[in-house]
């Protein structure tokens, strides 16, 4: 994938140790900017969909380097959230809502190379999601 994994590493265990809500800090943003999706998640209590979210942000950097899994698990991810109504311009909201929080939250640790190892990875990872 060509990634700088170090500083994908590096940057989300500030950005959690800074606010270990992030994925609260998400959804935040999220709703506020596209307030059509809300509905959408109506299924689960907001706590759970911040620990789904947590959870699957922490195994997809646990595992970039190994492709087999991403590429399997991601797929899976891409289906079921299909099956939920996501459309591919819906990733790229979520993606601009994610960095928004984690730069919001790391301040002046940001960097353009820290915003731009996370818009690789993350078009990676759609990329991976939406591939069939």
């Amino acid at each position: 994938m060509g990634l700088n994994t170090e500083l994908l590493r590096s940057s989300f265990n500030l950005v959690v140790e800074r606010e270990p809500a992030i994925t609260a800090r998400f959804y935040g943003i999220f709703f506020d900017r596209y307030p059509q999706v809300v509905p959408m998640f109506s299924r689960n209590t907001p706590e759970k969909q911040q620990e789904m979210l947590t959870g699957a942000l922490v195994a997809v950097l646990d595992h970039l380097e190994d492709a087999p899994w991403l590429a399997s698990t991601l797929r899976t991810l891409g289906r079921r959230h299909e099956g939920y109504g996501v459309t591919a311009e819906m990733y790229d909201w979520v993606g601009e809502c994610l960095l928004a929080a984690m730069a919001e939250v790391a301040g002046d640790d940001w960097s353009a190379e820290v915003e731009q190892a996370w818009v690789d990875a993350y078009g990676a990872i759609v990329s991976l999601t939406l591939n069939d």
